[in-house]
């Protein structure tokens, strides 16, 4: 008795324990490659997320700077008027496969004074304000596809790891075993059916 499911008996079983145990140290060795992989390329997304991170914070001061500008010199009436004529923003994220892992990439989109939208009505600090919240909207769009990808190539790399431990600690220890055990028992029946062999050829 192997152990192992689907294990036949005897010198097949050997061999079908051999194949699997073989299989099973490829695949763990397949796994550790893909492991070093994701982890080097959660570093780089990383630093990516920190980076657009960077941006996005000095974006979003710039914009509040541009909008006390604004309320100082355009006043709540300019604001109303530019409030109703806003559209609101719409993003496309655009999807990638990376190393197995679908992830999020930032979308293409115009550069912030290249927005297909009027200018709002009020003075330059309003239009200044719009300008830089554009950029500010542009550079939340590139920090959530960073955070995003960083995070879904985390989570496969998590997976990976606990499949490599199930193999490594788990599946692979078993399969030795089973073979071990299947070896020792052919071992045993040789050397009982030798033993028999010399006393049927004793006079």
């Amino acid at each position: 008795m192997t152990g192992i499911r689907g294990a036949p008996p005897g010198r097949a079983g050997v061999l079908w324990l051999r194949r699997r145990l073989a299989l099973a140290r490829r695949g763990s060795d397949v796994l550790c490659r893909k492991v070093a992989m994701l982890a080097a390329e959660r570093e780089r997304l990383r630093q990516r997320a920190r980076a657009t991170g960077c941006d996005l914070a000095e974006a979003d001061a710039a914009a509040r700077i541009w909008l006390r500008r604004a309320a100082v010199l355009d006043g709540a009436d300019a604001f109303a008027a530019a409030a109703a004529d806003a559209t609101a923003l719409v993003v496309h994220p655009r999807w990638t496969v990376l190393l197995g892992v679908r992830c999020a990439e930032p979308p293409d989109q115009p550069e912030p004074g290249e927005v297909g939208c009027p200018p709002p009505a009020g003075g330059a600090a309003l239009h200044g304000a719009a300008a830089a919240y554009r950029s500010a909207a542009a550079a939340a769009v590139r920090h959530a596809a960073a955070v995003h990808a960083l995070t879904s190539v985390e989570a496969a790399l998590t997976v990976t790891r606990q499949r490599v431990r199930a193999l490594d600690r788990r599946w692979i220890p078993r399969l030795e075993a089973a073979l071990g055990a299947t070896d020792a028992q052919l071992a045993e029946l040789e050397s009982a059916d030798a033993v028999r062999r010399r006393r049927a050829a004793r006079p």
